[in-house]
């Protein structure tokens, strides 16, 4: 089919020519990109992303559904025949970070900015349904594009599960994908692995409370700062000594506060930090045992403690065979060099993690380091200098749309 996609059609036997389709797509593609990085909204509520997005899609032959307790967008395209239904994911939210790119459309938002790639995601995501509702004929089944908010700490996928995003096309999705664009890796090279991929992310805040006094008197006070020093090294040693090695698990300390000048001994003192690991089993152990050990330390010094630990996002967990398939299909689409094998997970967190609890997937990132800039000297995502290659957005197009095709034709 020709017309509002503005593509030609693809031939049946093979992916030839879908990355070259791609590619006529990037003006669409970085338009919609740049009119989002310059407008970056927080969070669950993104109308202005929500509005952009919508009018990029409206003239494709989609049912767009939008969000009831959030500013999501689920779009769906139905083939010519029956048949299951693949979901596609790209996420939408920006960060609270004043952007330092010196980009010509960098941020107009002061305090907000897109320093995690989500423009990039949604606006492939979109070029992505314009592909293939040129191929709409060939579809047996249906493509359900889930453009969602709150990623960044918000559970936006769990609130899009609950309003039936895996139901969307009136049956449950059988296969998902998510692409993450990823300033550690080559432009435009695809990576992933079997199994985890991405930790589990809970947080914590531990207040010891002891009793107040003067700072040359510590024997008439109950100090709580040795005592929250000393759970930061004991937090350390309880996971090297009751976690195995093979175990994965990291816990940190980020924040200590306690007192208010020099000559005083606070009543209070309070730790934040995070944990992360990669299994579930592992992550129910650090969170049962962290108050253990503060409670206990607390006891010897005399201080009250009280520990909580918030659940954060899952462990993000790919199907083995379809983590490898896309590895497969990049290579197939993209070639070879553009398929990378992860060789171990990533410790950060992702809330797709909640899709991939019901849905056979994977969650795979894509190179965004600009090919003038070495690797290692490429400012990361959450960077408020980090500066992402275009140019990739043309694969995270292809493989999207290859993964649907492949699996509807």
């Amino acid at each position: 089919m020709t017309g509002p996609t503005d593509l030609p059609t693809l031939p049946d036997a093979c992916f030839a020519g879908l990355l070259d389709e791609a590619k006529a797509l990037q003006d669409k593609t970085v338009a919609l990109r740049r009119e989002i990085h310059r407008q970056p909204e927080q969070g669950l509520h993104l109308p202005k992303t929500q509005e952009a997005i919508r009018k990029a899609i409206e003239d494709l032959p989609l049912e767009i559904t939008p969000g009831k307790s959030t500013t999501s967008l689920t779009a769906v395209l139905r083939g010519a025949k029956p048949g299951p239904a693949v979901l596609l994911r790209g996420d939408m939210d920006a960060l609270p970070l004043q952007e330092d790119t010196g980009l010509d459309f960098a941020s107009a938002t002061d305090g907000t900015m897109h320093a995690c790639g989500h423009d990039t995601h949604v606006s492939m995501l979109a070029s992505a349904a314009r592909l293939l509702a040129a191929h709409q004929d060939e579809l047996a089944g249906s493509v359900v594009f889930m453009f969602q908010p709150g990623e960044e700490g918000y559970h936006g996928a769990r609130h899009m599960i609950h309003e039936g995003v895996l139901d969307a096309a009136g049956e449950r999705v059988e296969r998902a994908l998510a692409l993450h664009i990823f300033n550690s890796a080559k432009s435009g090279v695809i990576q992933t692995r079997p199994g985890p991929q991405l930790a589990s992310a809970d947080s914590f805040v531990v207040r010891v409370t002891g009793k107040g006094g003067h700072g040359s008197a510590p024997h008439d006070a109950v100090d709580p700062v040795p005592a929250a020093a000393a759970m930061v090294g004991a937090l350390q040693t309880m996971i090297t000594r009751k976690v195995s090695v093979f175990e994965p698990a990291v816990l940190s300390v980020t924040r200590i506060t306690a007192g208010t000048t020099s000559n005083i001994i606070p009543e209070t003192a309070e730790l934040e930090g995070t944990i992360r690991t990669l299994s579930e089993q592992t992550r129910a152990f650090v969170r049962a045992e962290l108050p253990k050990v503060c409670e206990a330390i607390g006891a010897a010094h005399g201080c009250r403690v009280v520990a909580d630990v918030e659940p954060g996002y899952p462990v993000t967990v790919n199907d083995d065979h379809l983590a490898e398939h896309v590895l497969s299909l990049a290579a197939e689409v993209l070639g070879a060099r553009y398929a990378e094998a992860m060789p171990h997970p990533v410790m950060g967190a992702e809330d797709f993690s909640y899709v991939l609890q019901r849905v056979p997937g994977a969650f795979a990132f894509l190179g965004g380091c600009p090919p003038e800039v070495d690797l290692a000297d490429a400012a990361p995502n959450h960077s408020n200098r980090v500066i992402f290659d275009e140019a990739a957005m043309a694969h995270g197009v292809a493989l999207y749309a290859a993964f649907a095709l492949d699996a509807l034709r």
